[in-house]
């Protein structure tokens, strides 16, 4: 590793994340495979630049719970939906691959079911990618999920959650999500702050009843 990679240093980058550079699609590909059966760090691969990301507890409690929001809308909902957490996506002859926090195939489940593999040249992208920016920027992440066709990202900073569409090639912010209309960034903002001071029990079982009041069936 030390002779393809050169750590890139950026002051005040956080200790969580390492980026090296001119590292090899075949250097990228080998490490997928010895990281295999870990959950962390993750990878992200962009054209020879590889960002290493071990997620801290407090990045992990806002993932795990933003995905349980999206777990509960669409079972009350009914919306057919099939989560595939930080599943590795990658595409060679672009040069890129990721690790989402969190990905949910939700337009598209149907046509993923029952897959135990995924290949992006003939398989579509998640419909939808959660990303925790606590400690860290993932901006950079925005072009690969661009180019992938990924068409819808909600980002959340630690403070505020924004909803992020794919128009024309670019992500433009927006209120309302696209897999599910029923929420909007200041919703899912609030919810995430009032995970800060209540057990995620009692948050999931007041936004079912929010849910119910808000689309009675």
């Amino acid at each position: 590793m030390s002779k393809e990679a050169a750590v890139a240093t950026n002051i005040g980058a956080p200790a969580e994340s390492v980026v090296l550079s001119s590292v090899r699609w075949q250097t990228y590909e080998h490490l997928l495979a010895d990281l295999a059966d870990c959950s962390a760090p993750r990878l992200t691969f962009d054209r020879g630049t590889l960002e290493i990301m071990s997620p801290t507890a407090e990045h992990e409690k806002f993932n795990r719970t933003l995905a349980a929001l999206v777990d509960l809308v669409a079972m009350e909902l009914g919306i057919a939906c099939e989560g595939l957490g930080s599943t590795t996506f990658r595409r060679e002859d672009l040069q890129r691959g990721f690790e989402p926090d969190s990905c949910f195939y939700i337009q598209n489940a149907e046509r993923i079911r029952g897959k135990s593999t995924l290949d992006l040249k003939s398989d579509p992208p998640p419909d939808l990618i959660i990303e925790i920016d606590i400690t860290r920027s993932s901006v950079g992440k925005f072009p690969i999920y661009a180019q992938l066709a990924v068409p819808e990202v909600w980002r959340f900073d630690g403070r505020a959650l924004m909803i992020s569409r794919l128009s024309h090639g670019e992500y433009v912010p927006t209120e309302r999500s696209l897999a599910f209309p029923l929420l909007t960034a200041s919703v899912l903002s609030e919810l995430l702050e009032r995970s800060k001071t209540v057990d995620r029990t009692t948050l999931l079982r007041s936004f079912r009843e929010w849910i119910r009041e808000s689309h009675p069936l």
